[in-house]
């Protein structure tokens, strides 16, 4: 792994020139990669070439011409410690913007990385190149974390199908649909919610798949209009297919008519002894002589009783 230190030694021992600010950032990721083990076996004009992945030279040369264009940068390496696989790098300088696109052979897209050259180009400095630098050690480490160590990263193998299948019998054991209503330990020792059938409440709807119920009368009515075969307002009531004798041999509920609940009473319509609630006020009044057609069926009229 190249650091500050060595990508230093590496731009003193080369003493390069530098018209500007960009030479400085491109030289530094050129000694980067030197001080990561790569060899430079192109650069310049022979690295822009349409064949500088292609050609099977792989000798090294010299820095000559490696800024002679402007505002652009290219070089190819190879690592014999690795694959000895080439790595075409280019740099290109867009609105005040460093930008380097790193892509090895066989690689299905280049590696791109944006620097900005005032954060670690310092003061002209001469021929002090510790000075014509600042945080270059933050800059190695950019270099490295998102280009270097991606270059010969193992990739990671996907999911076997047995894998897959051993997962998705793991999620569905024991918890089939419309089976019990508790929660099942599965042998891994997860325990998964229970999966509630159909016979819910209209008035609480049912919770989802793998949720706790937060509320009780699941399937047995709860109060609601939704009558499933075992609920128990059926019991005891005349064709009950569930229950034709009742409940513990008993017809219809013990202690009253068949199908009446014990204490079930008629309501008045309205509160006893007050006038104009009388029952006999709520009666249809008798038909009309001489009047064929239905009291419901009439238009409406324009008399004292029109509503």
């Amino acid at each position: 792994m190249a650091t500050d230190k060595t990508v230093m030694a590496v731009i003193r021992a080369a003493r390069p020139s530098f018209r500007n600010i960009y030479d400085k950032i491109a030289f530094a990721v050129h000694a980067t990669f030197l001080a990561s083990g790569h060899v430079l076996i192109a650069t310049g004009p022979p690295a822009f070439s349409d064949n500088a992945l292609s050609s099977t030279s792989t000798d090294e040369v010299g820095i000559e011409d490696w800024n002679e264009q402007e505002d652009e940068y290219a070089f190819v390496y190879i690592n014999p410690e690795k694959d000895s696989k080439k790595v075409l790098v280019k740099c290109l300088v867009i609105n005040d913007k460093f930008l380097v696109d790193a892509l090895p052979v066989g690689a299905p897209e280049p590696l791109h990385l944006e620097i900005n050259p005032e954060d670690y180009v310092g003061g002209n400095g001469g021929t002090n190149y510790s000075t014509q630098y600042k945080n270059l050690e933050g800059l190695v480490k950019t270099l490295d974390t998102q280009l270097l160590s991606k270059f010969y990263a193992s990739p990671q193998p996907p999911p076997s199908s047995e894998t897959s299948e051993t997962s998705s019998r793991n999620v569905n054991i024991d918890v089939p649909i419309g089976g019990p209503s508790s929660p099942q330990t599965h042998p891994s020792g997860i325990i998964y919610p229970p999966v509630y059938p159909s016979g819910v409440s209209d008035i609480f709807p049912s919770p989802g798949a793998g949720m706790y119920p937060t509320r009780p009368g699941f399937g047995t009515g709860g109060g609601s209009m939704y009558l499933g075969p075992n609920d128990p307002r059926w019991r005891g009531m005349v064709g009950d297919p569930v229950f034709p004798s009742g409940i513990g041999g008993d017809p219809g509920f013990p202690g009253g008519l068949p199908g009446v609940p014990p204490g079930a009473r008629f309501d008045p319509y309205g509160p006893p002894g007050v006038p104009g609630f009388e029952p006999n006020r709520f009666t249809r009044d008798p038909r009309r002589p001489g009047r064929g057609t239905h009291p419901d069926l009439e238009h409406f009229g324009g008399g004292s009783d029109f509503i």
